[in-house]
């Protein structure tokens, strides 16, 4: 007879990790303005729709060794995949009086050593908001 197995602390922190992985999965992805099919398709098939949708949904675990690899494929660093607990306020609560926006496309077509500072300096603008677009900032 098959033993019954009940679901603990554990199982549901476990749970709750995977969802939020989740979201940050679908975040990038929905950034990257991609589809599910669209990942399977540039993926050459490595990473399947239904599988990214899995891990998505929370209903699937990724292994680190895949996880390392999706963010290889979305152009992300691994830590951006991840859940951020360390965030504690609310970004949408910062005003601001005017919006600036700076294209990243035409940025990367000047050169010279101010434009690289620049550009050092608005990725870690990108990598502190979570934002991988990589069109506008």
């Amino acid at each position: 007879m098959a033993e019954e197995r009940t679901f603990d602390e554990h199982d549901a922190e476990s749970l709750a990790f995977n969802l939020q992985v989740g979201e940050r999965l679908r975040s990038i992805r929905r950034q990257k303005k991609m589809s599910l099919q669209d990942v399977e398709l540039q993926s050459q098939e490595e990473f399947k729709a239904s599988v990214v949708g899995a891990y998505e949904r929370g209903e699937r675990a990724i292994s680190l060794p895949r996880l390392r690899r999706l963010a290889t494929f979305y152009v992300v660093s691994i830590e951006q995949l991840l859940p951020r607990d360390d965030f504690t306020g609310d970004a949408s609560a910062v005003f601001v009086s005017e919006k600036l926006v700076i294209d990243l496309q035409k940025l990367a077509m000047l050169k010279g050593q101010e434009f690289d500072m620049l550009s050092r300096f608005l990725s870690l603008i990108q990598v502190q908001r979570g934002d991988f677009n990589g069109k506008v900032l």
